[in-house]
């Protein structure tokens, strides 16, 4: 028979996850549409509590914070440039920023708070890794979350190494602090392209993601699912991407759910999960015909 695809065969799942896990999710916005998902279909997921992240470093200074549960404050407030007039921090996406300090403070503290508690308890942690490319807030001197909108002056764009992405990885992985529950990492890297450098720009991007990750998978207990092999590989067709061609598309990011709940779920608990399915589908079309 003729052959139309090279099916990109998964390696055995280590650590998988389970309805009875606490889940953790943070990275790029790949993370936000297949955590949705997760928590449509009644797993116990957080997703993102400062927003999409892209780079490795600004996920480990998110998760140091999720496990110190240490407070943001005025020092943290920055006001949005280009005549934005809102109130975030450099370690927010801008869905985040309040019309005033106090308004920020409060409201990004008590989401910390929650966050905190529910990552202290997580036993599994899904991380989505989207570039290798940061930006350094040059007066600061650290890699930002998120630009704001402030003037390309005020940074320095910096590539992180092998080395760099795979010592963040690992400062990760090996993180402990009093009353955290033991965790497991699954890794991945978004097949979302950024072409902002061409497409030789990308691959450089995604292959130090993936050496980085390499060498940490030799030293902890952590899977790797390959959601941008996947894309790549198996889906090698624009039909397959949104209209900018570089997202994937939706019919796409449902593809790579249903491959990553077959390779991390139990075969015990896929009837769960399909009555589960069907039972936030139901409830969808209940919504519609209010």
């Amino acid at each position: 028979m003729l052959k139309l695809q090279t099916p990109v065969t998964d390696e055995p799942c280590k650590t998988g996850i389970s309805y009875n896990d606490k889940i953790m999710m943070l990275g790029s916005c790949f993370t936000d549409n297949i955590g949705k998902m997760l928590s449509d279909y009644g797993f116990d997921v957080c997703v993102n509590p400062f927003g999409a992240l892209y780079n490795p470093v600004s996920v480990l200074n998110s998760i140091e914070r999720l496990a110190s549960c240490r407070k943001f404050t005025e020092e943290d407030c920055v006001l949005i440039g280009a005549g934005d007039e809102r109130i975030c921090s450099f370690h927010h996406h801008t869905s985040f920023a309040r019309e005033s300090v106090e308004e920020f403070l409060s409201e990004a503290n008590e989401a910390l708070q929650k966050a905190s508690e529910h990552f202290l308890a997580s036993n599994r942690i899904i991380i989505t890794l989207g570039t290798s490319w940061c930006f350094r807030h040059i007066s600061k001197d650290f890699i930002v979350s998120n630009c704001l909108k402030h003037p390309a002056a005020e940074f320095r764009r910096e590539r992180l190494s092998v080395k760099e992405v795979a010592e963040a990885l690992r400062r990760i992985t090996e993180l402990s602090v009093p009353g955290m529950q033991p965790k497991e990492f699954i890794f991945t890297v978004s097949p979302i392209r950024h072409f902002k450098d061409g497409a030789h720009g990308n691959q450089i991007s995604k292959s130090t993601l993936l050496l980085g990750i390499e060498d940490v998978l030799e030293d902890c207990r952590a899977d790797y699912f390959p959601a941008y092999e996947i894309v790549n590989d198996e889906l090698r067709d624009y039909r397959f991407y949104a209209e900018d061609m570089c997202h994937p598309s939706d019919q796409t990011i449902r593809y790579i759910f249903e491959r990553f709940v077959s390779w991390a779920l139990p075969a015990s608990e896929h009837q769960t999960l399909e009555q589960n399915i069907k039972t936030y589908l139901r409830s969808r079309h209940r919504q519609q015909h209010i």
